[in-house]
């Protein structure tokens, strides 16, 4: 079926010329920006003595706590409108996931709203993750039988 030629001139006109390379160096600088305050984060935990199996536990801890407090904010959003993938495809993206849907409808109650709703975007996430490493974990233990 071919679309009306009308409809695809109106479209045309009324949708913002793609920037493309503009959003690509966006996303990386941004994502490079949120790996470098990983880094930092790691610097710190290490120069305050802690050991390193903690560090590698704290750093996306605070990262995923710095990002539902601005997610809570509305600060993340606008961040992300403009970094796009920059923001969503490190562990932060996955933290505003699991919030925005919670604050969206804390409205309709804790039981309910948030907890019925919470992970709406960020479940099938999990739900596929935990299946590729189960069938990548049974592919390595029986080729390496």
């Amino acid at each position: 079926m071919k679309p009306n030629k009308e409809y695809v001139n109106r479209v045309a006109k009324i949708s913002r010329p793609s920037t493309k390379i503009k959003d690509f160096i966006w996303a990386y600088c941004v994502g490079g920006i949120i790996c470098v305050i990983g880094q930092l984060f790691m610097e710190l935990y290490t120069y305050l003595g802690m050991p390193e199996k903690i560090v590698k536990m704290l750093i996306p801890v605070t990262l995923i706590f710095i990002v539902a407090v601005l997610t809570g904010l509305n600060l993340f959003d606008k961040i992300a409108k403009r970094a796009g993938a920059g923001t969503l495809v490190p562990i932060t993206g996955f933290a505003n996931a699991v919030v925005s849907p919670a604050i969206e409808f804390k409205a309709e109650g804790f039981v309910l709203g948030v907890g019925a709703n919470m992970f709406k975007i960020a479940g099938p996430v999990i739900v596929y993750g935990t299946v590729a490493s189960v069938v990548y974990g049974l592919i390595y233990w029986i080729t390496t039988i």
